[in-house]
């Protein structure tokens, strides 16, 4: 089943809860991949488009929710947050930390990579190689780590 799909099941579930939360989450992400679908021209997206659109909605929530909370705005931070639980569900399951840096390595030791000039080789090997798994900003630091 694809995400769009369960984005639909999903949002009938909401609507029948009347689970307010989780029906403006799901009906943003949804609308997201109308806009996905209309600007491809070719009226459908793959799996990968899906699944990087649900990684930027997740993104976007939690960076909004973090500026709330840096302005001491904890009433606008947690509709964020929630928001970005429920569309976290769509995503797979995350690596930890000491995962990640057993791909970085692996992906240093296969592409030769000596220093801090490769690092740009190493993010686009590894972000394809986790992709959905891992954020970028997670593999910027054990990647800036391992080669430094």
């Amino acid at each position: 089943m694809s995400i769009q799909n369960e984005v639909m099941s999903k949002m009938k579930e909401a609507m029948k809860a009347k689970d307010t939360v989780a029906l403006a989450a799901l009906r943003s992400l949804k609308s997201a991949f109308m806009l996905a679908k209309t600007e491809t021209g070719s009226g459908d997206i793959t799996a990968d488009q899906e699944l990087k659109i649900v990684q930027k909605q997740v993104k976007q929530r939690k960076d909004s929710a973090q500026v709330y909370l840096d302005q001491d705005r904890n009433d606008l931070a947690e509709p964020e947050l929630a928001e970005a639980a429920i569309l976290e569900q769509f995503l797979p399951e995350a690596l930890s930390e000491d995962a990640i840096a057993k791909v970085v390595i692996a992906v240093i030791e296969e592409s030769g990579a000596v220093g801090m000039k490769d690092m740009g080789k190493v993010m686009g090997i590894v972000s394809k190689k986790l992709a959905g798994q891992a954020d970028g900003k997670t593999i910027s630091t054990i990647v800036k780590a391992k080669l430094a």
